[in-house]
């Protein structure tokens, strides 16, 4: 059997490397759609703060507790986006190990496994903090019908 290649080993190096990297796609998406909402937020909180200012008695203190929803919605989907890019900052660090570790000839698998655990929580914590925004934004919904 003959020994494999220089290339054949870049080319297993690559080959590993593809799941982070469709991890990567995965977390870009959600970004994006953390990042929509967030412009939503801001966008809706912007016209109420305008909204508020002609406004008094009941009806301003109404206008307040929807900014206050609001700036709570914001906050998660802040740290859901910190969780996000925190994800992609690991899988990134996975992907590097794998190929530093190729070219130096380092046993990386402890460190890639770390790194990998270490992503996959800061995904699991950005889709609960996603899921708790949206259970808000939903409640708000209902709210005022």
């Amino acid at each position: 059997m003959p020994a494999e290649t220089p290339i054949a080993d870049v080319a297993h190096v690559i080959q590993l490397s593809v799941a982070p990297v469709f991890l990567l796609t995965a977390v870009g998406s959600i970004l994006g759609v953390l990042s929509t909402r967030l412009g939503r937020i801001v966008d809706r909180s912007r016209v109420l703060v305008e909204r508020a200012e002609g406004l008094e008695g009941p009806r301003r203190d109404e206008v307040q507790q929807e900014l206050e929803l609001l700036f709570r919605r914001r906050h998660l989907v802040n740290v859901a986006i910190g969780c996000g890019v925190g994800t992609a900052l690991l899988v990134a660090g996975v992907i590097v190990a794998a190929f530093v570790g190729f070219i130096l000839g380092w046993k990386v698998s402890a460190p890639i496994a770390i790194l990998f655990v270490g992503a996959m929580l800061f995904f699991v914590g950005a889709l609960l903090v996603f899921l708790r925004e949206v259970m808000l934004a939903a409640l708000a919904v209902r709210q005022r019908r």
